[in-house]
């Protein structure tokens, strides 16, 4: 079987999240599946005329004919999986964290401005619709100054949930922060820039592992600006909120879709007279289409030749601020 395509895509690590980009590509692009389970690989691939299943990751790299890599697989892998694509001339879009280290993201880096090659971490929370409708509403409407942020984001695990993969250091390089943390800093530092002073602590409160189950953190930027983030998985029922105040308005996202509740975002926007807000509620009981929007963003960064964001310094960035979160609460990773 031969690959259709001349600018075909790789996808490594074909679990949930791997079988979800496959989603997201136009028809014909997928050239293989890759995967250290054949038979992962094998499941995706059959779904897909002409794409090749196989466990040789040096097979997909050295073929000329593919163009960018999803790389899928567990945190501890994504670095090493993005190098070898890199140094082999090939794009990549790397699901977050994109790497467990800010050593991991200086290799990155530097393999990147040997190569030309472009890489994007897969945030894809920032392309909810209820964050581009945020985006939207911060450059049209007159909401002040940003003064703080408050986020909570949580699941509540599942039975042997300590027995996974992300409750492996050795495969997750930590706990919830690591995992669902990054989405809150990278959307807070989204919103507010770079973060001067980085307070907090992570804790393992319920689940027998080594790694937390639970973070608080405690931002700010050179001018003040504060984002307050806690994150969980003893949150027992699914939650996110994501609450952004200005000095003449406030907006709330609530709800992710699915099990985090429907996807709105409020719009409280403040009298002369104070008192009682105006309110306006804007609801998106569409699909989700993130993945879809993130990977035509990854595409025009490729047609366009332009440095992905958030990339490489925006995830080396996220992972700074939990790597001091970490040291400040006695995790090794």
């Amino acid at each position: 079987m031969q690959v259709q395509s001349s600018n075909s895509f790789a996808i490594v690590g074909c679990g949930l999240i791997g079988a979800r980009r496959a989603t997201t590509l136009p028809p014909g692009l997928l050239g293989y599946a890759c995967d250290i389970d054949v038979e992962k690989a094998e499941e995706l691939a059959n779904r897909y005329e002409g794409c090749i299943a196989t466990d040789n990751l040096n097979l997909v790299l050295d073929d000329a004919r593919v163009l960018a890599v999803n790389v899928a697989v567990a945190n501890a892998s994504l670095a090493q999986v993005t190098i070898e694509a890199v140094r082999r001339g090939k794009h990549v879009l790397a699901e977050k964290p994109g790497a467990i280290s800010v050593q991991e993201f200086k290799q990155i880096s530097a393999a990147t401005e040997a190569s030309g090659s472009l890489v994007r971490v897969g945030y894809n929370l920032r392309y909810h619709a209820a964050f581009r409708k945020v985006c939207q509403l911060i450059e049209s409407e007159d909401l002040g100054d940003l003064m703080f942020i408050r986020a909570r984001y949580g699941h509540g695990g599942r039975p042997g949930y300590n027995r996974e993969w992300r409750a492996d250091p050795a495969l997750s390089g930590g706990g919830e922060l690591i995992d669902q943390g990054v989405h809150l800093i990278d959307l807070a530092r989204l919103l507010m820039g770079d973060f001067v002073e980085i307070d907090g602590h992570a804790a393992t409160y319920f689940w027998d592992m080594q790694v937390d189950d639970n973070a608080f953190l405690s931002l700010r930027t050179r001018e003040g600006k504060t984002a307050w983030l806690q994150v969980s998985c003893t949150e027992w029922k699914n939650l996110f909120s994501f609450e952004i105040y200005f000095k003449h308005a406030k907006l709330h996202v609530e709800g992710l879709g699915g099990s985090y509740g429907p996807e709105r975002l409020y719009y409280y926007k403040m009298l002369p007279e104070m008192g009682p807000p105006d309110t306006v509620i804007f609801e998106f009981p569409q699909a989700d289409r993130s993945w879809t929007i993130e990977l035509e963003e990854f595409l025009e960064d490729i047609r366009l030749n332009r440095v992905p964001s958030p990339g490489v310094s925006e995830g080396r960035k996220v992972l700074e601020i939990v790597e001091r979160i970490y040291q400040n609460s006695g995790y090794k990773f």
